[in-house]
């Protein structure tokens, strides 16, 4: 099976092309290349699919196997591989997700796409609708979990996220992270994120659901900076500069909470073959 491994600000993935629709998704495969020993290595596996009244479809297998309905990082990289290898002939074009349709816009350098802006959509709050467990909206809530307390948010951005402000050191961090991820709050997990906000940007540390600690988070940026601005940490609809352990971001968040839209490099890595056979 030829593969490419592409990773944007530090998140990596395996990415297949289906787009021709020969291509079964098969999460065992994907557990194995993810693996970082016996594998490729990767976060997740990133299948480019044929649309479904869009250009073209993605669909996110997680490195434990699990599916995840969206990721900010990913898209881009399906965005990019998808203009330069010939799979799209148009600079912005539509890509169907287990999240929704999603609109993307290739920067180019020359004739290659080297970065991506996507329209990741509106943000949801209601509780139920993330999921979690909690009627309306969880904004600047008091949390408690085993010792520590401290004030959280939760948003959706197609996927689930639990987001703190609240200053921490980094022990706290490291075993908050795990922790949270499986809490009772959240019926399907949910991904974490720990911030920090400094002359107006947003400093994060991401615990990925299905992935555990990573580089960086898309959808985990975007999600952090809609709390920002709805806590009045950061401004609406301007570009608020987003740090990740492996890079930059820039999240814009529409004032009435419409759309939110991400700017980020995504870059390819290397190509190769696996045998199909491979998992077995």
């Amino acid at each position: 099976m030829h593969f490419w491994k592409y990773q944007g600000i530090g998140n990596d993935f395996v990415v297949l092309d289906g787009s021709k629709g020969d291509l079964e998704i098969d999460t065992e495969w994907c557990r194995c290349a993810c693996d970082r020993h016996f594998g490729i290595g990767a976060d997740g596996v990133l299948y480019i699919m044929p649309g479904e009244g869009t250009d073209i479809t993605m669909r996110v297998i997680n490195a434990d196997g699990s599916e995840a309905e969206m990721c900010g990082n990913g898209i881009r990289c399906v965005a990019v591989h998808a203009f330069n290898y010939g799979i799209v002939k148009k600079t912005t074009f539509t890509i169907n997700t287990m999240a929704g349709i999603k609109e993307a816009t290739v920067t180019l350098d020359g004739d290659k796409a080297v970065a991506a802006t996507i329209d990741m959509g509106a943000p949801i709050l209601d509780g139920r609708s993330i999921p979690i467990d909690w009627d309306g909206q969880y904004i600047d809530e008091d949390f408690a979990i085993v010792r520590y307390f401290f004030k959280a948010n939760a948003v959706s951005m197609g996927n689930p996220h639990f987001i703190t402000f609240q200053e921490m050191d980094d022990a706290t961090i490291d075993r908050l992270g795990p922790m949270l991820e499986c809490h009772r709050l959240f019926p399907k997990r949910t991904n974490v994120e720990f911030c920090k906000v400094i002359d107006g940007k947003i400093y994060i540390r991401v615990f990925e659901r299905g992935a555990g600690w990573t580089l960086a988070c898309g959808t985990g940026a975007c999600a952090s900076t809609v709390a920002a601005a709805i806590n009045k940490l950061v401004p609406f609809d301007e570009p608020v500069d987003v740090h990740l352990p492996g890079g930059w971001l820039k999240i814009t968040v529409n004032k009435d909470l419409a759309f939110v839209r991400m700017e980020g490099p995504a870059d390819l890595v290397f190509e190769g073959d696996l045998p199909e056979e491979y998992s077995e």
